[in-house]
C-alpha cells in the first residue's frame, strides 16, 4: 500500500490491486499495512452512495462523543473528495484538501477524526464507499455548508439536499475539535 500525507494527519491510499483475464481484484482494508503508516482505524460501520454526475454531498462530520475517522473510496465511476480540518489546534486548521478517487485510480482518502468530508460525482452512478470508525448518531451527525470552504466545485448548478444546504458557513462554526 503506497500512502501520501496530504493535510496533517489525512492520507491518501493507493490500494493494493491486481488485474487479469478474469477482471481486477482490489483490497481496500488490511489493518496491518494502515498500522504501519500510523493509521489505526477500527471499523464500526461502512456504506455507500450512489451518484448521479454533479452531486455534492458534504461537507459531513460527527460531533463528539460520536467523532470518527473515514476511509473514503470509489469503486465504481469517479469523484472529486475534498476534506476540511476542523481542529483548531492543527497547523492546517480550515484548510482543505483534495484528490480524485477512481475505480481507474484505486485512490482511498484516510480521514482523521477531525475533519468535514464531502464530494462531488465526476460521472453518473458514482459509488462512494465508506468505512467508518464509530457508528452513526443523528443528533450528533452535521456539517458546514459545502460553498463555504474555499475550494471552487467547478459546477454552476451542482445537486444538493436540503439537509446540506442548511449547514452553518465554515467561518461562523465554533470547532469542538
Amino acid at each position: 500500500m503506497e500512502v501520501k500525507d496530504i493535510l496533517n494527519g489525512a492520507k491518501i491510499l493507493t490500494l493494493p490491486s491486481s488485474q487479469d483475464a478474469r477482471g481486477s481484484f482490489v483490497k481496500t482494508f488490511h489493518e496491518s499495512s494502515l498500522a504501519a503508516h500510523d493509521i489505526r482505524f477500527t471499523l464500526r460501520e461502512s456504506y455507500f452512495s450512489i451518484s448521479r454526475k454533479d452531486v455534492i454531498r458534504g461537507m459531513h462530520f460527527q460531533l463528539p462523543p460520536w467523532e470518527h475517522a473515514k476511509i473514503v473510496f470509489c469503486p465504481i465511476g469517479a469523484i472529486t473528495d475534498v476534506i476540511v480540518d476542523l481542529r483548531k489546534g492543527s497547523p492546517t486548521y480550515r484548510h482543505h484538501a483534495t484528490v480524485e478517487l477512481s475505480s481507474e485510480n484505486h485512490k482511498a482518502l484516510y480521514i482523521p477524526i477531525g475533519f468535514a468530508h464531502g464530494f462531488k460525482a465526476l460521472c453518473d452512478d458514482a459509488m462512494t464507499y465508506y468505512l467508518v470508525s464509530s457508528e452513526y448518531n443523528q443528533h450528533h451527525d452535521t456539517g458546514v455548508r459545502y460553498d463555504s470552504i474555499g475550494f471552487d466545485w467547478g459546477i454552476d448548478a451542482p445537486i444538493i439536499s436540503g439537509r446540506d444546504l442548511s449547514f452553518i458557513q465554515l467561518n461562523h462554526f465554533a470547532s469542538p475539535f
